[in-house]
């Protein structure tokens, strides 16, 4: 008898497991079943929207000229940058002109220069660097205020619980939603 309990017991506990595991995945599929239905209900309350917030930027009045305010600012320190190297060249074709005339005290005193102007050189590079994400921000920042307020008054206005930002590919999947670009340049007077 023992030999048959024996013999039959892994097929027992192993049916056991198998319905167990049956039992828990379908307790799991209504849970799950009962979870999307309670959030299907919600979301019907709920009205989407989306808009493509680069392409509204682009057409905002006034990014035209912070555009080229930037653009002006960025060809300013480009000059001054360009001033720097062109000294740098002339004081290191300067050194390597002259290296073999001059006395040891005024080669370490060329030497000095040249390299104290190409750490001006750098500190200036990461510092105009720093100066453009600056100007920028500075110049963008009234632009994209103006429209995230036109955005929201427009979803205020209509009814809208979200609206996405379509340029951004934030969202993999989404049932259709209405584009409110028209209703935010008809905000915006554009």
């Amino acid at each position: 008898m023992n030999n048959i309990f024996n013999t039959f017991a892994p097929h027992l506990k192993e049916n056991l497991n198998i319905k167990f595991l049956t039992d828990m995945k379908n307790i799991f599929k209504l849970i799950l079943f009962v979870a999307i239905l309670g959030f299907a209900g919600n979301a019907n309350a709920q009205k989407f929207g989306h808009i493509n917030f680069a392409e509204l930027y682009s057409i905002m009045p006034g990014q035209d000229t912070a555009q080229a305010q930037y653009e002006q600012y960025a060809r300013g320190l480009q000059a001054q940058m360009e001033n720097m190297q062109k000294e740098l060249e002339t004081k290191f074709i300067d050194y390597q002109t002259n290296m073999a005339t001059m006395s040891e005290i005024i080669k370490q005193t060329k030497e000095k220069e040249i390299q104290d102007l190409q750490a001006r050189i750098e500190a200036f590079n990461m510092s105009a660097t720093q100066d453009l994400q600056a100007k920028e921000a500075q110049l963008t920042q009234p632009l994209i205020e103006r429209a995230k307020k036109a955005v929201q008054d427009v979803a205020k206005a209509n009814g809208f619980t979200y609206i996405f930002n379509s340029s951004e590919g934030l969202l993999l999947y989404s049932e259709p939603s209405d584009n409110i670009m028209p209703l935010v340049k008809k905000q915006l007077g554009l």
